[in-house]
C-alpha cells in the first residue's frame, strides 16, 4: 500500500524495488528509440508506442483511478494521467511516452533526495541500543534493554552503546556522547558519575547501576521525539496544503476553458491544437514542487538540529522559533550551573545558623539543600528532625530538637512574621529562624555557566532578539548580580512558579504579532510555563523529567548558546522553504503563461513539473547542513 502526501502524491518505489523501476524506464526508452529509429505506422505504431507508455507509467495511471474511487480526484496522478492520455487523443504518442518517461525519472531522483535526507536523520539518531549485558550472579547475560529493570546492574564494554540511564558503580573510560549532544569530544566517567543511553563508551570497562527502565530512558524518549518530530504542522505547511486543495482544481478548469473556449470564439482556431495546449497547461500545473518540498525544509531542519544535539518535537517549532521576539530564561541551572557552595554566614553563631539550615533541608535534595548539607558535613540521622513541611518558593519548615526552624527566603520570613535583618549579598540567600527568633543569614553562590554571557550577547547583537528576560525564585541580589553579568535586559525574582506563569503571559500579550515568546528552563516548577510559552526549550542532560516532558525542544547539553544555534537552524530552514515557495509559484506562474500562448511544449512542462520540484527538493536538503552554526 502506497502512502500519500497531501496531495495525493504517492512514491512507489519507496516500497519497490528500485531496481525494477530502472529496468521499466529503461525498457520503455529502448522501445520508444526503436519506434523512432524504425518508423511504423497505422495501429501498429499507436500499439508500440502505448506499450513503451504503459511500461512507463501504468503505475500513475492505476494510482490516478484508485484516488478517483476514494473521492481523492485532482491530485498529480490525475492530471499527469489526463494529460498524457489526451497527448494519445491527438496522436502525439511521442510526447505522451517521453513526459510520462521523463515524470519517472524525476521520481526516482526525488525519490534518492528524500531518502538521503531521511538516512541523514536516521544515522545521527542511530542511538538504540541492541542489548545490555546484565549482571546476574557474578556472569554476564545478553539481554533486550526491556527486560532490564531499575537497580540492575549493567555492563558495558568497550565500543558499546550505554543501553541505559545509570550511575557508574565501577570503572573509568570516555564516553562519547555526540549521538546525544552534538559535542565531539569524549567525556570522561567514573564511580558516582550519572551517564544516559545512548552515548557510546569508547574505552575501559563501566558497570552501571540502571535508574531509569528503558521506556523512560533517555535514548527511548529521544527516539519517540524523533518519530513524532513531523506531527505538528507550520502555518507555512497548513497554507501550502489549503493551497494545493484549491489550486489543483482551479488549474483543472482553466485547462478545460483553455481547449474549448477559443475555438469558439476565434476564428480559425483549431480544436487540435488549444488541447494540446490545455494538456501542456496541466502537466505545468502539478503542485508537487510545494507539497514535497516544504515538509521536507522543516524535516531537513529537525535533522540539522539534532546533530547539534537539539531536539525539536515539531516542524511548528522552528517557525516559532526563527521569530524570537523575548526570550525568557530561568537561572539555576540554566544561565548558572547549579552547583551551589556555601559561602559566607552572616550571624553571631554561624555553627548554630548552618547547623539548623543543614537539619531543616536534610530531606530534600533541591540544590541548595545538598549546598547546606555539603558544608554541614555532618550525617543528620542521630538527630531529630521532623515535621518537616516546604514551602514552595519559600523555603522549609521543620522541627529540630524539639524547636520550630525556618530556612528559606525573605518571603517565608515574612509568611511567619520573623523580624530579621535583610542582607544585601550576592547570592542565593537562606534566612534561618528559631522559635520565631532570627538567628542568620546563609549566602550561597551560584556559578554561571561558561557560554551564558556569551549566548546572551549573541542573542541579542547578532539574532536581533528584542528581549532577554530572566525568572527566577531566589534572592533580589542574586538574580541583579547574575542580570548585570550577563547584561539581561530585565529580571524578575523570588518569584513562585504561578508568579512565572503570570508574567509569562503578560510577556505573551505584549508581543508584536507574528513574533513569539520562548522560555528556557531545566525545573519541575518550569514545566508550567514550558507548556504557557510559545515554544518552550528544557535543559536536557540535567533538567528535569516534567520539565523535558512538558518542553517543546530539548538541548541535550544544557549549553545556553545552543538557544542560539536553533536560532540559526530555524532561520535558515525557514529561508530555504520561503526560495521554494517563490520559486516554485514563480516558475509555475511563468511557465503556465507561456504554455496557454503555445510558447512551451509538453518537454518544458515536464522540466516546470518535475524539473522545478527537483531543484526545490536538493535545495531543501541544504538545511540538514550544520557547518555555518558549529565551530570545529
Amino acid at each position: 500500500m502506497c502512502e500519500h502526501n497531501d496531495h495525493g502524491h504517492c512514491h512507489e518505489h519507496e516500497h519497490g524495488n528500485q531496481k525494477s523501476v530502472l529496468i521499466r524506464i529503461g525498457a520503455a526508452i529502448l522501445i520508444f528509440v526503436c519506434a523512432m529509429v524504425f518508423p511504423v505506422e497505422g495501429f501498429l505504431r499507436f500499439a508500440v508506442f502505448a506499450l513503451a507508455y504503459l511500461l512507463a507509467g501504468w503505475d500513475v495511471l492505476f494510482r490516478a483511478v484508485k484516488n478517483i474511487f476514494k473521492g481523492d480526484v485532482f491530485d498529480e496522478n490525475f492530471l499527469m494521467g489526463i494529460a498524457t492520455l489526451g497527448a494519445f487523443a491527438i496522436k502525439e504518442y511521442p510526447e505522451a511516452v517521453m513526459v510520462m518517461v521523463l515524470y519517472q525519472i524525476g521520481e526516482y531522483f526525488q525519490h534518492s533526495a528524500v531518502e538521503k535526507s531521511r538516512k541523514s536523520i536516521q544515522a545521527l539518531m542511530d542511538i538504540r541500543p541492541d542489548y545490555a549485558n546484565l549482571e546476574k550472579d557474578g556472569r554476564l547475560e545478553k539481554v533486550d534493554p526491556s527486560a532490564v529493570r531499575k537497580n540492575d546492574v549493567i555492563v558495558v564494554k568497550t565500543g558499546e552503546k550505554i543501553p541505559l540511564d545509570g550511575i557508574v558503580t565501577e570503572g573509568e573510560a570516555l564516553v562519547d556522547t555526540a549521538a546525544l549532544t552534538g559535542e565531539s569530544v569524549p567525556v570522561r566517567s567514573k564511580a558516582g558519575d550519572s551517564v544516559l543511553s545512548g552515548c557510546i563508551n569508547t574505552n575501559g570497562l563501566l558497570k552501571i547501576s540502571v535508574t531509569k527502565e528503558f521506556g523512560e530512558s533517555t535514548v527511548s524518549k529521544i527516539l519517540e521525539l524523533v518519530e513524532h518530530a513531523a506531527s505538528k504542522k507550520t502555518k507555512t505547511e497548513n497554507f501550502i496544503t489549503k493551497f494545493a486543495r484549491y489550486y489543483t482544481p482551479a488549474v483543472v478548469a482553466g485547462a478545460l476553458l483553455l481547449a474549448f473556449v477559443p475555438p469558439l470564439v476565434i476564428d480559425g482556431a483549431q480544436l487540435s491544437v488549444w488541447v494540446y495546449r490545455a494538456l501542456t497547461f496541466l502537466v505545468i500545473s502539478c503542485p508537487c514542487a510545494l507539497v514535497i518540498s516544504v515538509p521536507l525544509s522543516f524535516f531537513a531542519g529537525i535533522g540539522a538540529a539534532s546533530k547539534c544535539g537539539i531536539l525539536v518535537k515539531g516542524s511548528s517549532y522552528l517557525e516559532i522559533v526563527s521569530n524570537i521576539e523575548t526570550a525568557v530564561f530561568d537561572k539555576t541551572g540554566t544561565l548558572t550551573k547549579g552547583v551551589f557552595s556555601v559561602n559566607k554566614i552572616l550571624g553571631e553563631d554561624k555553627a548554630q545558623i548552618l547547623r539548623f539550615a543543614a537539619l531543616a533541608e536534610a530531606y530534600s535534595s533541591h540544590p541548595i539543600a545538598c549546598a547546606l548539607k555539603a558544608a554541614y558535613g555532618k550525617e543528620a540521622d542521630s538527630t531529630p528532625v521532623t515535621g518537616v513541611t516546604e514551602h514552595a518558593g519559600k523555603g522549609v519548615e521543620a522541627c529540630v530538637d524539639g524547636a520550630k526552624v525556618l530556612a528559606g527566603n525573605a518571603a517565608l520570613m515574612e509568611m511567619f512574621n520573623v523580624e530579621y535583618e535583610k542582607a544585601n549579598e550576592a547570592g542565593t540567600l537562606v534566612y534561618v529562624a528559631k522559635d520565631g527568633k532570627y538567628l542568620g543569614c546563609v549566602v550561597i553562590a551560584d556559578e554561571l555557566k561558561n557560554d551564558a554571557a556569551a549566548a546572551i550577547s549573541d542573542l541579542k547583537h547578532k539574532q536581533h532578539v528584542k528581549n532577554t528576560v530572566m525568572l527566577t525564585g531566589d534572592s533580589e541580589s542574586a538574580a541583579c548580580y547574575v542580570a548585570q553579568k550577563l547584561g539581561l535586559d530585565s529580571f524578575y525574582a523570588q518569584l513562585l512558579p504561578a508568579q512565572k506563569v503570570e508574567i509569562t503571559e503578560k510577556l505573551i500579550k505584549e508581543k508584536s504579532k507574528n513574533r513569539s515568546v520562548v522560555f528556557v528552563g531545566d525545573g519541575i516548577n518550569d514545566a508550567p510555563v514550558l507548556t504557557l510559552a510559545d515554544a518552550g526549550i528544557a535543559m536536557g542532560a540535567l533538567g528535569s523529567d516534567a520539565a523535558i516532558e512538558a518542553a517543546d525542544i530539548v538541548i541535550m547539553d544544557d549549553k545556553p548558546s545552543k538557544v542560539c544555534v536553533l536560532i540559526k537552524i530555524a532561520r535558515k530552514t525557514m529561508g530555504i522553504v520561503k526560495q521554494n515557495i517563490v520559486f516554485a509559484i514563480g516558475i509555475k506562474l511563468l511557465f503556465l503563461l507561456l504554455g496557454a500562448f503555445g510558447f512551451v511544449t509538453m518537454w518544458g512542462a515536464v522540466f516546470a513539473d518535475v524539473g522545478v520540484t527537483f531543484i526545490a527538493i536538493l535545495n531543501s536538503l541544504r538545511a540538514l547542513h550544520t557547518s555555518d552554526f558549529i565551530k570545529k
